[in-house]
């Protein structure tokens, strides 16, 4: 008989996705199948698979697929759904305490955010990406952002930037819990406001997409890397609301090349 779906040759990978319980980014379910999608595409050839370790999970039954999104989403972050290794809807469902349609279908909006990717009759594997893939990432960024940023620099007046502060300083103390999901979450709010000042929606949407590429699969980096990291986001606040466009490309430049 078949064994549960493995993140390695020798080993059954066991999903430890933590509970979404806020916040959401913490370190420390569903329909009946639809018959029209093919197993392949779901990711639950589960014959004879072992049931997830750990507690029953009891996630509320209102927007279950938004927080098992959250959910993986956050493993993500933190590592616990590991780069190259399988997991199956059915035994994340196990684990959640619903059923395998919710995980599955937030499993394929990760596909489609190019975080996991499917295994016909097995499941869904973490992307792995390398350095070459990541730098791409912050390039893009880079070249999407910092015109916006240069312009907003030019048009937007200092006080807009002072209402801002209050999320740069969130970055700040969840860089000091030394965290990654809670920095992970501030960072992308505090760009997500930034870039909001353009009133462009469609930029904001790719931009932040872009974000989340770059944090999967998580870059270990301690306490004082982060704390580093969020400071730029105060100085960079500093530079808009004095217009300082030299001190605008350099710091927006060199935040993306440390993965911000």
């Amino acid at each position: 008989m078949k064994q549960g779906v493995q993140g390695s040759a020798a080993t059954p990978a066991a999903a430890r996705v933590p509970a979404q319980q806020r916040p959401a980014a913490d370190c420390a379910p569903g329909r009946e199948r639809d018959a029209a999608v093919p197993d392949a595409a779901r990711g639950e050839h589960t014959h004879g698979e072992r049931p997830a370790p750990g507690p029953r999970v009891v996630v509320q039954r209102s927007s279950v697929r938004g927080q098992i999104l959250d959910a993986l989403r956050t493993a993500l972050v933190t590592g616990e759904l590991k780069p190259g290794e399988v997991y199956s809807a059915p035994v994340l469902g196990e684990r959640f305490g619903v059923s395998a349609t919710p995980v599955r279908e937030a499993m394929q909006q990760l596909a489609l955010e190019g975080a996991v990717e499917v295994v016909p009759n097995r499941g869904f594997r973490v992307v792995e990406r390398g350095t070459r893939e990541l730098a791409e990432l912050a390039e893009v960024r880079a070249l999407i952002e910092v015109p916006v940023m240069l312009r907003l620099a030019r048009t937007v007046p200092a006080e807009r930037w002072a209402e801002l502060r209050p999320l740069a300083q969130e970055t700040v103390r969840a860089a000091a819990s030394a965290c990654p999901a809670a920095y992970a979450e501030s960072d992308r709010a505090f760009h997500r406001a930034l870039l909001g000042l353009s009133g462009n929606g469609q930029l904001v949407r790719i931009a932040e997409d872009l974000h989340r590429r770059s944090q999967w699969p998580p870059v270990r980096r301690g306490r004082a890397e982060l704390l580093a990291d969020a400071a730029e986001h105060l100085a960079l606040l500093d530079a808009l609301a004095a217009g300082d466009l030299d001190g605008v490309r350099r710091l927006v430049g060199g935040h993306f090349a440390g993965a911000g």
